[in-house]
């Protein structure tokens, strides 16, 4: 199985953080799902041109977050994310994006009334 993940090598994010991250939204929506095999550790660090380690914690991370399973000798695989869960998930990647931006606007010296506006701007660039 191929995954769609896509690494930017001129990213000041660390490559397991990307991976990890596009692995999770594809978990969080449903685009992987319950029981779906994952590449083995070794064939996404080929595929993905990084090293064992890197996927194996990519792996172990997300194994302790609840979204995969590992099972000896058979491999790596979604587990059964609920509703819930995969609402959770799904939001707290949002905040933080959305925290990071508050971040960048404070950088830049923006007040709150500004960035509400900046805000309200990008929803309805959007939601046109």
């Amino acid at each position: 199985m191929r995954l769609p993940i896509q690494i930017n090598e001129q990213s000041a994010e660390p490559l397991y953080h990307q991976i990890e991250v596009q692995l999770r939204a594809l978990i969080v929506s449903g685009q992987l799902t319950e029981g779906m095999m994952l590449p083995s550790i070794r064939e996404l660090a080929q595929t993905v041109k990084c090293s064992v380690i890197t996927v194996k914690r990519v792996y172990s991370d997300l194994e302790a977050e609840g979204l995969l399973r590992t099972r000896q000798g058979i491999g790596t695989y979604v587990a059964q994310v609920g509703a819930q869960e995969r609402d959770r998930h799904r939001l707290a990647a949002v905040i933080e994006a959305l925290e990071l931006a508050v971040v960048a606007g404070k950088r830049r010296q923006c007040t709150e009334e500004e960035l509400k506006t900046l805000f309200h701007e990008a929803m309805g660039k959007h939601y046109e």
